[in-house]
C-alpha cells in the first residue's frame, strides 16, 4: 500500500491528504496507475514503476493482533517505542514553531505523539516539493517505510542552491603529453593493464566536459537529453538529505531536521538506497555489483582501486579516504623494500659485530651482578649471547640511515598525496568548491560546566585504571623473573629476559586493545636509573629492571612487533570482520518472523529498502582514519627500532582496503554522499606525526640503542681504532660487600666460586675510587654526544624534509594548465552566449523598425524561445 502527494496547498490540506490516503478506498485508484513491471524493480521505484526512490524513512508502528490485511488499513501505532521513558523522548532544541502553525493537540499516547510529529514533518516535506509514498505492507514486522522521490523541479532548485557543478554541453580536449614522455606513459599503461580495474570510469580519457554550477536560468548550457540520468543517484540522495535536514517540525518543540527526529525516536532510520543486489546470476547489472566484483573482492587485491566509481557511488568524502589509503599503501612498497634490506644487512653482518662476539666469548669470563635481590645469583655475561646477536639485527649503523630515509619518505608521501588530491579535485570538479561553515552556538560556562566535570572525572578514572594495570604488569615481570631464576633448568635461567619480556608484552597488548591508553605519564619514573647497592624499588620490596648488556633496543623491538602485529590481526579479524557479522546475525534474529504467516511473507524476496534496513548504519570515517593514523605512527615514530614495520603495514593494508571495501558495499547502508575537497584535519595530524617521528627516532637512536656509545668509544677511547674492548668499557664494577642488608644473593656460590667483584652496565666510578659509584666522566661524554646527535639529526632531517616540500610543487603543472584552460573556455562560452543574445535582440529590433511597429508590442521571450535559441530559459 502506498501514499503519494504533492505540494499543492496549505499544511492543513496536506495533513488531510496524508490521513486520507492511508485508508483502503484509495487503493483501487492507485492500482490504476501501477506499472505491471514494477515488481521486478524490487523497491527501487515507487509503485508506478517510474519515479525513483531517492531516500527512505523508517519508523516503528504497532500492528494490532488479528488479520494482517486489517493491519494495513488501520492507523499505525507504536508499541515498541511506547516502552521508552517520556524523558528520553523529549525533543532536541531547534528552530521555533513557524508563524501561523496550528497548535498541536496534546497526545494521548507516546506513539500517537510520534505519529503526529511524522504527519506534520511529512506534510512539510510535501510543501517543499518532495513526493512521498508509504508502505506498511512489509516483510519486517512492525516497521513502516516512507519512500521519498525528488521531482525534476526540486532537483533543479536544490542543485542551484547547493551550487552543484554539472557537466555542460561543451567538450574540450585534455592536455596530452608528447614525445618521449608519451611513449613512456604508453608503455606503462600496457604493463599495468592487467592490474587495472575493468570499469569505464578508470580508463584514461582524452576529453572532458566543461562543468559549471547548475542554474535554472542557464539550463540550455547543460546536456538535458536524458533528465533521468542527469542527476545520478548519489546527487539525488544528497539533495533530498539537505531538504530533510532543514525541514522543521513544530510539534517536536523546536526540533530541527531529520537528525533530531531520529534522535527522538520519531523515525528509526533514514538512508538512501543501494543501486541493487551485488551477487546472483539474475541480478541486473548496477554500480554496486560492479564495485563488488572489481573492488570489494579479495580476488582483486592486486588491482588498482576504481576510485572514480567509488566517488560516483559513495561521494567525494569516502572516495578521498580510499584514494588516500591507496596512495599510502603504494608508498609503503619502497619503505618495505628498504626496511627488509636494513634487516638483511643486520643478518649478514651479525658475525662481524665485535661487541656481540665479545659478549659471546666465554673466555672473557665476565661475572655480572644479580638481576634481582636474594633469589637471583651472579651470572656469566656470555649467557646473554643470543640476545646480543639478535639486538644487532635491529641495532646497527643501517638503522640511522633508515631513520633518515623514513623521515624523507613521510615528507614525500605527504607531497605526493597533495598532488594526487589536486588531480582528483580537478577530475571531480571540486576546484572551486568550498565547504560551508556551520554556525556555532556560543555556550556559557554554566552550559559547559557539567560536560567539563564529566570529562574530568572520566579522565581521572581512566588514568587511575591505566596506572593500576601498568603497575601490575611491572610487578608481574619482577615476580616472574625471580621465579624463573630459581628454576633448576639452565636453559630456563638463560632465557629469563626473553621469556619475561615476551609474556609481559602480550599482557601489554591486551591492555592497549581494551583501554587504548598509553603509559607515558609514568615513563620518567620508570626510566630512573639505579645501580647495585642503590636500586630503584616499588613498595620498598620489588626492584626495577635494568637494560641487558646488549642494550634495550631489542626489548623495544619485541614490544613493537608483538603490539603492532597483534593489534592489526585482532582488530581486522575480530573487530572489523567478526563483530559486524555478529551484529548482522543478531539483527536477523530480532527481525525474524514468529508466526507462520509472517514466515511465509519473509520467505519472499525483500524489496530494496527492506533489505537495506537490515544492514549496519554508517558510523562515519573516523574509526577508519584513526586505525590508519595509529599504524602510520608505528611505521614512522619507532622505525629506528623496528625496520620491518613498513612491511607488516603493507601486508595489512592490502587486506584492509578490500576489507573496508567489502564492508561498505555489503555490510553497511549506503551513506549520504558528502562533498569534500580534502581529507580535512587528518592531513594536519599526519604532518604532525611525521614531524614528531623525527624527534622520537633521534632520541631512540641516541638513548635506547648503543649507536652513540659505540661511536664515542671508537673515536675517543679505542686504542687501535676498532670496537675491541667496547663491552668492557660500558661495564662498571661493584664490590659485593657493599650490598644492602638482605639484598645479597642467597646462593653466592651458584657459579662454583666466590665472587668479590661483579659487573653491571653503567658509567660509574669503581669501588676503589675516591668517589666510588659516582657517575664517571665517560657518562657525561656519552651524554653530550647523545644530545649533540639529537640536535644535528633533528635539524638535518627537518631541513631535508622542508627541502622536499619546497622542491615538489603542490599542484601538478598539467593540472594547473587545465584549470586555466577551463576558466578561459568558460569565459569564451558566456561571451558567445551574450553575443548570440545581442544578435537576436538586434535582429528583432531591426524587424520592428521595418514594420514600423512599436517595440513594446513584442515579447522578448518569444524571440528567445524561437528555433535559433533552442533549450531556452525555464
Amino acid at each position: 500500500m502506498r501514499v503519494t502527494g504533492r505540494a499543492l496547498g496549505s499544511r492543513t490540506w496536506h495533513r488531510a491528504q496524508l490521513r486520507r490516503l492511508r485508508f483502503p478506498e484509495r487503493k483501487l485508484l492507485n492500482s490504476l496507475s501501477v506499472d505491471p513491471d514494477a515488481e521486478c524493480k524490487y523497491g527501487l521505484y515507487f509503485t508506478d514503476g517510474k519515479r525513483k526512490v531517492d531516500y527512505v524513512l523508517v519508523y516503528h508502528h504497532k500492528r494490532p493482533s488479528g488479520n494482517r490485511t486489517l493491519a494495513r488499513r488501520v492507523q499505525p501505532s507504536d508499541a515498541t517505542l511506547a516502552a521508552r521513558s517520556v524523558k528520553q523522548d523529549q525533543p532536541l532544541p531547534g528552530r521555533g514553531r513557524p508563524v501561523g502553525a496550528d497548535e498541536p493537540e496534546p497526545p494521548t499516547d507516546l506513539h500517537e505523539d510520534k505519529q503526529s510529529r511524522r504527519e506534520e514533518y511529512e506534510g512539510n516535506l510535501l510543501e517543499a516539493g518532495l513526493e512521498l509514498e508509504h508502505d506498511l505492507d512489509t516483510k519486517i514486522h512492525g516497521v513502516g517505510f516512507v519512500k521519498i522521490h525528488a521531482p525534476w523541479n526540486v532537483l533543479c532548485r536544490e542543485a542551484e542552491f547547493l551550487k552543484l557543478k554539472m557537466p555542460t554541453k561543451k567538450l574540450y580536449h585534455i592536455h596530452e603529453t608528447r614525445g618521449l614522455l608519451k611513449k613512456i606513459n604508453s608503455v606503462l599503461q600496457k604493463i599495468t593493464d592487467p592490474i587495472q580495474p575493468k570499469v569505464a570510469e578508470h580508463r584514461p580519457q582524452t576529453t572532458k566536459r566543461l562543468s559549471y554550477p547548475f542554474s535554472r536560468e542557464k539550463q540550455h548550457l547543460f546536456d538535458l537529453t536524458d533528465k533521468d540520468s542527469f542527476f545520478d543517484s548519489k546527487t539525488r540522495s544528497t539533495i533530498v538529505y539537505e531538504i530533510l535536514k532543514r525541514t522543521t517540525c513544530a510539534k517536536a518543540k523546536h526540533s530541527m531536521g531529520i537528525t533530531s527526529l531520529l534522535a527522538n525516536g520519531v523515525y528509526a532510520a533514514a538512508y538512501p538506497l543501494h543501486d541493487g543486489d551485488y551477487e546472483g546470476e539474475k541480478v541486473d547489472f548496477n554500480d554496486r555489483k560492479l564495485l563488488y566484483e572489481e573492488w570489494a573482492s579479495y580476488g582483486v587485491f592486486y588491482k588498482y582501486q576504481p576510485i572514480d566509481l567509488v566517488r560516483k557511488y559513495f561521494g567525494e568524502k569516502i572516495g578521498l579516504y580510499f584514494a588516500w589509503l591507496g596512495v599510502y599503501t603504494q608508498m609503503l612498497i619502497p619503505a618495505s623494500v628498504v626496511g627488509v634490506i636494513v634487516f638483511l644487512y643486520g643478518c649478514v653482518t651479525v658475525n662481524e659485530n665485535i661487541p656481540s662476539m665479545e659478549m659471546c666469548d666465554q673466555r672473557h669470563n665476565i661475572t655480572m651482578c644479580p638481576l634481582c635481590d636474594k633469589t637471583c645469583s651472579y651470572w656469566k655475561m656470555s649467557s646473554a649471547c643470543a640476545t646480543a646477536r639478535a639486538s644487532h639485527l635491529f641495532d646497527n649503523p643501517a638503522t640511522v640511515f633508515f631513520s633518515v630515509f623514513m623521515a624523507l619518505w613521510a615528507a614525500t608521501f605527504m607531497e605526493h598525496w597533495k598532488r594526487k588530491q589536486m588531480r582528483l579535485n580537478y577530475r571531480w570538479d571540486l576546484t572551486g568548491f568550498e565547504e560551508e561553515e556551520t554556525d556555532k552556538v556560543k555556550l556559557t560556562w554554566r552550559d559547559r560546566f557539567p560536560a567539563y566535570l564529566t570529562n574530568l572525572v572520566s579522565i581521572v578514572f581512566m588514568v587511575a585504571v591505566t596506572f593500576a594495570i601498568v603497575l601490575g604488569v611491572i610487578i608481574y615481570r619482577i615476580s616472574t623473573a625471580a621465579a624463573l631464576a630459581m628454576n633448576s633448568s639452565p636453559s630456563v635461567r638463560s632465557n629469563i629476559r626473553v621469556t619475561v619480556t615476551a609474556t609481559a608484552v602480550i599482557i601489554n597488548l591486551v591492555v592497549i586493545i581494551l583501554l587504548d591508553e598509553v603509559y607515558g605519564c609514568i615513563a620518567r619514573w620508570l626510566t630512573k636509573i639505579g645501580r647495585p647497592g642503590d636500586y630503584v624499588y616499588i613498595f620498598r620490596s620489588f626492584r626495577m629492571e635494568e637494560c641487558a648488556p646488549g642494550g634495550c633496543l631489542m626489548e623495544l623491538c619485541i614490544q613493537l612487533s608483538i603490539i603492532m602485529l597483534g593489534k592489526q590481526l585482532i582488530q581486522n579479524n575480530l573487530f572489523e570482520i567478526g563483530i559486524p557479522k555478529m551484529k548482522k546475525f543478531i539483527r536477523y534474529l530480532r527481525l525474524k518472523p514468529q508466526s507462520p504467516c509472517d514466515r511465509d511473507e519473509h520467505a519472499k524476496r525483500r524489496r530494496r529498502y527492506e533489505a537495506d534496513f537490515t544492514l549496519e548504519p554508517f558510523a562515519g570515517l573516523t574509526p577508519e582514519y584513526m586505525e590508519m593514523i595509529i599504524q602510520f605512527g608505528f611505521v614512522t615514530l619507532f622505525v629506528a627500532s623496528f625496520p620491518l614495520a613498513p612491511l607488516f603495514a603493507l601486508l595489512n593494508n592490502i587486506i584492509e582496503i578490500r576489507l573496508d571495501a567489502k564492508k561498505f558495499v555489503t555490510e553497511l547502508r549506503r551513506p549520504v554522499a558528502v562533498r569534500a575537497k580534502d581529507i580535512g584535519i587528518w592531513y594536519n595530524i599526519l604532518r604532525g606525526v611525521g614531524k614528531l617521528a623525527v624527534i622520537i627516532n633521534a632520541f631512540v637512536i641516541s638513548f635506547t640503542s648503543d649507536f652513540i656509545p659505540r661511536l664515542v668509544y671508537l673515536y675517543t677511547y679505542s686504542e687501535n681504532g676498532t670496537m675491541h674492548g667496547f663491552v668492557n668499557h660500558t661495564l662498571s664494577s661493584f664490590n659485593v660487600s657493599d650490598f644492602q642488608d638482605g639484598t645479597a644473593p642467597s646462593d653466592p656460590l651458584d657459579l662454583g666460586y666466590e665472587v668479590q667483584i661483579c659487573r653491571y652496565k653503567d658509567y660509574r666510578e669503581p669501588p676503589w675510587s675516591e668517589h666510588k659509584y659516582d657517575i664517571s666522566k665517560d657518562f657525561w661524554a656519552v651524554l653530550a654526544a647523545r644530545l649533540a646527535f639529537v640536535i644535528v639529526f633533528q635539524n638535518l632531517v627537518m631541513f631535508m624534509s622542508d627541502f622536499v616540500d619546497w622542491v615538489i610543487p603542490d599542484i601538478p603543472k598539467d593540472i594547473s594548465q587545465q584549470i586555466h584552460k577551463e576558466k578561459a573556455l568558460m569565459v569564451e562560452l558566456f561571451m558567445r552566449e551574450e553575443q548570440g543574445r545581442q544578435q537576436l535582440l538586434d535582429t528583432w529590433m531591426e524587424k520592428g523598425r521595418r514594420k514600423d511597429e512599436p517595440c513594446n508590442n513584442h515579447s522578448p521571450k518569444a524571440g528567445l524561445d524561437g528555433p535559433e535559441y533552442h533549450g531556452g530559459v525555464l
